[in-house]
């Protein structure tokens, strides 16, 4: 099966189930630039419930609604890298995996990319083989048009909209005060349930 993705930041757990699922994974770099989406945030679980962290990018000289994906450059805007990392530390330090992902995951925090797409594309590569799955993804040529691909999920996986994806349970840090949340950035997936995260996708 061939699936049509979204560029995402630490993207949802459905995101990489789908991935993995998959035969091939095309991501979509060409599209126009969509504020919002899974592109340039993601959602932790922390003590007061779900967290948001987001990218902070310029804005183009043409605006966003004529600017491709591919071409949106990052922002140092706000010591965002910094911001990002202190949250996880203080959301998942005390959960099974952190110090034990913590060497793989911190360099993103640090190095300082150009452009979002190419952020997103190593953290995809990284996340992938530490949850054990070799999926084969395939960035776009050119803007493929809405259905163009039978299994296109550009508009399914998006942060106010349900897609009816349940993934299973797993145990959660703050999951006594906050009840169980789902769907939530592969981070909080992988510091939770470690080498277990592969049954969850």
């Amino acid at each position: 099966m061939e699936i049509l993705l979204s560029s995402a930041y630490f993207a949802p757990i459905e995101w990489y189930w789908q991935l993995n699922h998959s035969q091939v994974a095309y991501v979509e770099q060409w599209d126009t630039y969509r504020k919002q989406t899974y592109r340039n945030r993601c959602r932790i679980a922390t003590a007061n419930g779900v967290q948001t962290l987001s990218v902070p990018v310029e804005r183009p000289e043409e605006g966003f609604n004529s600017c491709q994906m591919r071409h949106i450059v990052i922002s140092d805007h706000g010591n965002w890298r910094h911001q990002h990392w202190n949250a996880l530390v203080s959301a998942y330090s005390e959960s099974p995996f952190f110090q034990f992902y913590e060497d793989d995951i911190s360099p993103f925090f640090r190095k300082k990319y150009k452009y979002l797409y190419d952020l997103n594309m190593e953290i995809c590569q990284k996340v992938s083989s530490l949850i054990d799955i070799i999926p084969t993804i395939i960035p776009t040529e050119k803007f493929l048009p809405i259905d163009s691909c039978p299994n296109d999920l550009r508009e399914t996986i998006v942060p106010k909209r349900e897609s009816g994806f349940c993934g299973r349970p797993y145990q959660q840090v703050f999951q006594q005060k906050n009840g169980f949340l789902p769907n939530l950035s592969i981070l909080d997936l992988l510091f939770n349930m470690g080498p277990e995260s592969i049954f969850y996708v």
